[in-house]
């Protein structure tokens, strides 16, 4: 059985040992090597070319997102999870950025870290259940974001205008909804098809469906 190669890296001796000993009573990991700061385990990456790189996000002598990115950089097969007592949204994203595989909480049960260990091992990417809901949140929140920039040319009379427009209503009838002049309603549907990039009010329409218009009146 080929074993795989895991670094552990923590400024915290005591927190390696406790590592080292969980790892090693499982016959499919060697520990190959320890490190303690973030240079060392890039210099330990460098000799010892090992599968995994366990690594605290917090060290000293630079941040193990800077190690991890460098790691990702230079040795792309070579994983990194970066382990933290703190499941804070920063680091968390800034990992993934830094190409971390996976990112787990200290917290974990010592049969979760070998779990996390054997799927980044096999190429999968891996959250703490404690953190996958903020990557939802956060992936949601970035939608929303996206789409109310789709309008944000826009003035809010323009995008009541739009919704009219996308409901299928005519200038008139535009017009008498929110107690306009026809010719009004005939240049704020001018400028939203410029400010738009669009050339027909149909493409309009559809741009506003698309972009979740209501949403954001």
């Amino acid at each position: 059985m080929t074993k795989q190669r895991i670094l552990l890296v923590d400024d915290h001796e005591v927190v390696r040992l406790g590592l080292r000993a969980l790892l090693e009573r499982h016959p499919q990991f060697e520990v190959v090597a320890e490190a303690g700061t973030a240079r060392d385990a890039i210099e330990q990456v460098e000799q010892y070319s090992p599968d995994v790189v366990v690594m605290d996000i917090r060290l000293p002598g630079g941040s193990g997102i800077e190690a991890c990115e460098e790691i990702s950089e230079k040795h792309p097969e070579t994983k990194v999870i970066m382990l933290t007592s703190y499941a804070e949204d920063e680091m968390l994203f800034s990992a993934i950025r830094a190409g971390a595989s996976g990112y787990v909480l200290k917290q974990i049960e010592g049969e979760g870290l070998v779990r996390a260990i054997e799927a980044v091992g096999r190429g999968e990417a891996l959250l703490d259940p404690a953190v996958t809901q903020r990557i939802f949140q956060e992936v949601r929140k970035a939608a929303k974001e996206e789409e109310a920039s789709a309008f944000a040319a826009l003035t809010q009379q323009e995008k009541h205008v739009l919704m009219l427009v996308s409901e299928g209503k005519t200038n008139r009838e535009i017009a008498k909804a929110l107690f306009l002049g026809e010719g009004t309603v005939r240049n704020y549907v001018s400028s939203i098809l410029s400010k738009l990039g669009v050339s027909n009010r149909a493409e309009a329409a559809a741009y506003a469906v698309e972009h979740n218009l209501r949403d954001h009146l």
